[in-house]
């Protein structure tokens, strides 16, 4: 929420008006930079979703952030449904984001998106799984992060800047900064570009040597079992 110092309301008022269009244009650059698909600034404004659902967020959350939550959350669903992508007004978004096809994104009251962060199609749910908590129960996403087809990132924890998160991953915990992860649930698979090694699969000399005795058992175990049948064979004929 921006606070303003001046009790000029026809200069608040102009304030407002070119925040609102830098955000637009932010978005719209964005797109251009990002989707190789896009051809003009003016395609991306009349034909991308994904910023006609940004352009009724930011006016949606003006209203909510200005304590006529009524009109802030009609102006989000009358978005939802021509967009089919659900941003709660109460949401706080940067600049220089980037949804690409965007149809059954949701993202919820207390998200917090940082600037130029990118999130792919697919369903992408920013939330927390159903309860009746209250208070902060969304994640804050960092600056420059990269959110896969249809991964899910559910909880309030904070995922850091330049992370990517891989499509389809479901992300239950915090995630350091220039990390990248992926699996349900999601782990972390590299970190500033250099896999990590998953602990849970590290194999260790006691391990081999467990493995080896078990191979050694069921060997000795099935030439008792051939000599058993041998003599059994034996004594039938």
């Amino acid at each position: 929420q921006r606070k303003y110092v001046l009790k000029d309301y026809n200069g608040m008022a102009e304030e407002r008006k070119n925040m609102l269009l830098k955000d637009i244009w932010l978005d719209v650059k964005a797109v251009q930079e990002r989707d190789p698909a896009a051809r003009s600034a003016l395609e991306v404004l009349l034909l991308y979703q994904g910023v006609h659902a940004l352009i009724w967020h930011r006016i949606a959350h003006w209203f909510w952030t200005h304590n006529m939550r009524f009109l802030g959350r009609l102006i989000s669903q009358i978005a939802r449904f021509f967009t089919l992508i659900e941003i709660h007004p109460g949401a706080v978004l940067g600049h220089g984001i980037l949804i690409d096809h965007g149809c059954g994104i949701v993202i919820g009251e207390t998200t917090v998106v940082g600037d130029n962060c990118t999130l792919l199609p697919g369903r992408e749910p920013l939330g927390t799984a159903l309860g009746t908590k209250k208070g902060k129960r969304h994640p804050t996403i960092g600056n420059n992060v990269l959110i896969g087809a249809g991964a899910k990132i559910l909880g309030a924890f904070e995922v850091g800047d330049n992370c990517q998160i891989a499509a389809n991953a479901v992300l239950l915990k915090p995630l350091e900064e220039n990390s990248t992860a992926a699996g349900i649930p999601a782990r972390q698979v590299k970190k500033d570009g250099v896999p990590v090694k998953d602990p849970s699969k590290k194999i260790n000399t006691e391990h081999i040597c467990k493995m080896q005795e078990t191979i050694d058992e069921l060997e000795r175990r099935v030439k008792e079992l051939e000599k058993e049948a041998g003599k059994a064979k034996e004594e039938a004929v």
